[in-house]
């Protein structure tokens, strides 16, 4: 399936980057993209009402529900295609994950700010899993201390990021607007709500 993992090591954490992850990333991208029921929520961001600036969709094991930027979101069905790389991901990684948030970033204008996902719902150090489908952009990431500057990574389509435990305790991560990209991205975040 792929040929490889870089590990990237930060202070307080570390990033799994596996460039070819997925054999044929381009039917699962047109598969998803229409396929999915996409949402655009309203989101509170500094006590005012936005909505995000992509799309969203959030899968799961039956009855879960996730709660970020005062929106709450149960569980959609797992597709098939989803649950089967849910399930590689735990060979591959040794990780089990029972839900994803799926992000379509329709062109390089849909982004999403820095944050850190460590809601109180995904525990402790959880581990995020990341798999990019299209157009390919920029990660970028920085430490919640300030202490080093921001750095990026160019997230290639059919590659997969594992922010492993605890990074999310001590680095926050976005998707900044890129203007030259005409083309859509589709990242699936997958996760463990404990």
């Amino acid at each position: 399936m792929f040929s490889g993992v870089q590990h990237i090591p930060l202070v307080g954490g570390g990033l799994d980057y596996y460039a070819d992850y997925l054999a044929d990333p381009q039917s699962l991208f047109a598969e998803l993209r229409d396929g999915i029921a996409w949402q655009q929520p309203l989101v509170m961001v500094y006590g005012r009402e936005h909505l995000t600036p992509r799309l969203v969709n959030f899968v799961g094991d039956t009855g879960l529900s996730y709660q970020y930027s005062g929106v709450s979101h149960a569980t959609a069905p797992w597709p098939n295609a989803i649950r089967a790389l849910r399930d590689q991901l735990l060979v591959d990684t040794g990780f089990d994950f029972n839900c994803a948030l799926l992000n379509y970033y329709r062109d390089g204008n849909d982004c999403m700010g820095y944050h850190s996902d460590d809601e109180p719902e995904l525990g402790r150090a959880p581990c995020i899993a990341s798999i990019s489908l299209g157009a390919e952009r920029d990660f970028c990431f920085k430490p919640k201390s300030g202490a080093t500057k921001m750095q990026k990574l160019n997230l290639a389509s059919g590659s997969l990021l594992v922010m492993l435990p605890p990074t999310q305790q001590y680095w926050q991560h976005a998707l900044p607007v890129r203007k030259g990209v005409a083309q859509g991205r589709i990242n699936l975040t997958f996760r463990k709500l404990v």
